[in-house]
């Protein structure tokens, strides 16, 4: 019995294609290499943070960030720029694909490993894989994609061609005299031959040779020779008029029953072979790497070798031929039916229009994400403002000490928090990669039915609130946010935006509506997705923001005019969102 999992799909030209979905083991190796190749990189990475800090605080802020997007952008970056493969799955033979046999996308790959932390809580991710159908973890599910290993190519050797029969052996008359497992037999190790070592290669010469030397007494006398003519010959036969007919063999007599099976390997694998090359180059750089005469070629062989795996199953080919036929029809339809590849104008196009679009069409939700946060703030400030000997219990030290000293900086002119000069770069660093890191939380927490995103939103919502209480109790309210109002318009959205994301999670697992829970979550994860794509654009805003304003030295006018250019631009950039997303529906 086969206890292997398999994802069939299939494709507009009615062919099944069947994955077999990688395992625990397999994943759990890949993860392995993975997590020690980027463990590596991270060393390597805080070992220069010294240095940058020795020669510019803008290398150390630039360093602090391409590190945040390594750590976070390691599998993203390899699975949805690299056909769904890390160097960890590739040394495993395995990739992320969508549930529907078409390749990943950036977006997809991000909603995959957004969820990471929460696969990693308490081996969650395992459990997921061990106990699902097609082995899914949590971020497989909400992004619609699996892991599947790589089919064995249809060659025996990389790059090599089937070899056409040679002048003397193409006129080879009559049916063919070998019965379909001595002709396989004989396939396979001519293909292979030369990728064996010498040793083992010698040795099957040998054992071949004696298998056959007797029906064919007037043959080479070099044993190689011998086999390399009778596969020619037979590879003939098969190819012609009598290909498909029963004969008599030499001296063994014995008849051989040739079914259409190997007769289509042997007409067709010159065709496949070619086609083969022409996906390899697609696979390698789409189909901007094929001429303008090989585009309608290739579609075509697409088709033709769809229909020969379906004769292929019919016939019952062996299971190496059907592998790799399915192999080369799993190439085509990814060419052909892929999404757009991502040029840096659509990249653009789905950071201001995409992601903007998708957060007016979730309003419902940013209004629901904004409500509960704000009345969590409230309860907040209503707890500090009632009970203020809470404060100690409830706020860290820095923020007590900062409301301690406050008066006093106050009346000598100065700030809730001024930052020196060359320290500003580092310290907006620091603040986008950390608000972002929040963000990410909630839309990962909104996965355990939209709790984690309410425990979020509801905890910043109170901290902030409770943070205010305690500097009115001190009159120093204004004080704080004459610090707050330069940034807080965009960061305060942007949390919203990211509840928002994690409800959506939760509202696809709790109420699906008409859809099944799976597709009404694959649906959610991918405008959630693109919410977070929006909440990234206005936390490094907000982030610049705050570290080289509200952690300045400029008057209240500064901050008032950089806090209404914040509204004016988060206004623009929701309204070019929304015209793109009429346009789109329209059209």
């Amino acid at each position: 019995m086969d206890y292997r999992q398999h994802l069939e799909v299939e494709t507009p030209e009615h062919v099944v294609l069947d994955y077999e979905i990688a395992g625990v083991g397999s994943r759990t190796l890949a993860a392995f290499l993975d997590w020690l190749i980027l463990f590596v990189l991270t060393l390597v990475s805080l070992l220069g943070l010294g240095l940058w800090r020795e020669i510019s605080t803008w290398l150390l802020a630039l360093q602090v960030l391409l590190l945040y997007a390594l750590i976070w952008g390691y599998f993203t970056g390899f699975e949805g720029l690299l056909r769904g493969q890390t160097p960890g799955k590739r040394w495993m033979g395995i990739r992320v694909i969508r549930d529907t046999g078409h390749p990943v996308t950036v977006a997809d790959a991000a909603a995959r490993n957004l969820l990471l932390p929460i696969d990693l809580v308490g081996f969650a991710g395992v459990f997921f894989i061990a106990i699902h159908p097609q082995a899914k973890r949590i971020g497989d599910l909400v992004a619609g994609t699996v892991v599947v290993r790589d089919h064995p190519v249809l060659r025996g050797r990389a790059g090599a061609e089937p070899e056409p029969a040679p002048p003397e052996a193409a006129g080879a008359a009559g049916a063919p005299e070998l019965s379909d497992s001595e002709f396989r037999l004989l396939r396979e190790f001519a293909r292979r031959k030369d990728a064996l070592p010498a040793a083992a290669r010698a040795r099957h010469t040998r054992a071949l040779a004696l298998k056959f030397a007797p029906r064919y007494p007037a043959r080479a006398a070099d044993e190689g020779q011998f086999l390399e003519q009778l596969y020619r010959d037979e590879l003939a036969r098969r190819r012609g008029k009598l290909g498909g007919r029963v004969a008599v063999s030499g001296e063994a007599a014995r008849r051989a029953a040739v079914s259409s099976a190997e007769r289509l390997v042997a007409l067709k694998e010159e065709r496949w072979a070619g086609f083969q090359a022409l996906a390899d180059r697609v696979g390698r750089h789409g189909l901007d790497a094929l001429s303008a005469a090989e585009l309608p070629e290739f579609a075509a062989r697409y088709r033709e070798v769809a229909a020969d795996l379906a004769r292929a199953r019919t016939y019952r080919a062996d299971p190496n031929t059907l592998a790799g036929l399915e192999r080369l029809v799993a190439a085509g339809h990814n060419a052909l039916y892929r999404s757009r590849r991502r040029t840096w104008g659509q990249i653009r196009e789905f950071l201001l229009e995409e992601c903007p679009g998708a957060v007016v069409g979730a309003a419902r939700s940013v209004a629901l994400a904004a409500g509960l946060f704000s009345v969590a703030a409230l309860a907040g400030y209503g707890l500090l403002r009632g009970r203020p000997d809470l404060a100690p219990v409830l706020l860290p030290d820095v923020v007590l000490e900062r409301a301690e000293a406050g008066a006093a900086r106050q009346a000598a002119g100065q700030g809730y928090f001024v930052d020196a000069p060359l320290e500003r770069p580092l310290a907006a660093s620091a603040i986008i990669t950390n608000n972002v890191r929040v963000a990410f939380s909630c839309f990962a927490g909104g996965v355990v039915f939209g709790v984690g995103a309410l425990v979020l939103l509801a905890f910043n919502g109170l901290f902030l609130g409770a943070v205010s209480g305690h500097f009115a109790n001190a009159g120093l309210l204004g004080y704080l946010w004459t610090f707050v109002i330069g940034h807080g318009v965009l960061e305060l959205f942007a949390i919203w935006v990211a509840g928002a994301a994690g409800f959506l999670l939760g509202r696809a697992l709790i109420a699906p509506g008409e859809l099944r829970r799976r597709d009404a979550l694959v649906l959610a994860g991918r405008t959630a997705i693109r919410l977070i794509g929006a909440v990234v654009i206005l936390l490094a805003v907000a982030g610049v923001i705050e570290g080289f304003v509200s952690a300045g030295e400029g008057p209240l006018g500064l901050r008032i005019a950089v806090s209404s250019g914040s509204v004016v631009f988060l206004a623009l950039y929701l309204l070019n969102g929304a015209r793109a997303r009429r346009s789109r529906t329209a059209s």
